[in-house]
């Protein structure tokens, strides 16, 4: 199998998703890891630690009728919907770019990216993709046994062998997600600002932000609003660190309580 080096979020080429991709841009502007000098249709985050660490997560307009996630290992995560005949989804109430004039200056650097499949999605189909990718990665189980599978960026050698090194920097992260409770593909970003749960309260109350039951002193949720139907597209807002890097920003806590999918 090959390594898992590239995922790259699609959007068809159109003008809605270079204002988004524009968007994104801008609202990524001060982690330092997030490309600059790419090509206006394309934005890529290279991991700033260890040295050579992949997969690389980019952002790119492309060929393509509606929203996917590419893993250059063949798997295409494009948008389905569960088989409920009632749709729970996430609305979004805030665009783009009024997450990014609030956020402004405060967005320090990417955890994860994410995928979430819609509930109802056969157990054989997500076996396979769980499977396939991490064959190809340093992929870890989530520690308290949901199927929050994290693909964490690492070496040759650590691919083939396993992490020890535990160091901040080793992001932006990729999450798959076995939903629920939605019934349509959602796309997850999760940020690290400098912002307390009390600021960012203030910047994204109810019903613009939100929290998830157990995670609700870690991060803000935001959903956004965007062209494409069928989509769920949201932002995890995580607060402000005190003190030194938890064993989350590390990666030591996935590695040695979830343990290596081989």
């Amino acid at each position: 199998m090959d390594r898992l080096s590239e995922i790259t979020f699609r959007l068809p080429g159109t003008p809605e998703s270079r204002a988004f991709l524009d968007g994104l841009r801008l609202l990524l502007a001060d982690v330092p890891y997030a490309a600059a000098g790419t090509p206006p249709d394309r934005l890529t985050l290279t991991p700033p630690a260890p040295h050579g660490a992949l997969p690389v997560t980019t952002f790119a307009l492309a060929d393509v009728a509606a929203p996917e996630v590419a893993l250059d290992t063949g798997q295409v995560l494009g948008v389905s919907r569960g088989p409920q005949t009632e749709a729970v989804t996430l609305p979004g109430r805030v665009e783009l770019a009024e997450l990014t004039r609030r956020l402004a200056g405060h967005v320090r650097r990417v955890d994860h990216t994410g995928v979430n499949l819609p509930v109802g999605t056969p157990d054989e189909e997500w076996a396979d993709l769980v499977h396939a990718v991490a064959a190809g990665s340093a992929m870890y189980r989530y520690p308290t046994g949901e199927q929050w599978p994290f693909v964490l960026p690492a070496t040759v050698e650590e691919v083939d062998g396993d992490i020890g090194d535990f160091v901040v920097g080793r992001e932006p992260r990729f999450e798959l997600v076995q939903e629920q409770r939605l019934t349509q593909t959602s796309w997850q970003f999760a940020l690290w600002t400098d912002l307390t749960r009390a600021e960012l309260e203030l910047l994204f109350p109810e019903p613009e932000g939100l929290t998830f039951p157990g995670l609700a002193d870690v991060f803000r949720v935001v959903p956004v609003r965007h062209p494409w139907p069928g989509l769920g597209i949201r932002f995890d807002l995580c607060y402000r660190g005190e003190g030194g890097p938890s064993d989350w920003e590390t990666g030591e806590w996935l590695v040695t309580e979830g343990g290596r999918m081989r």
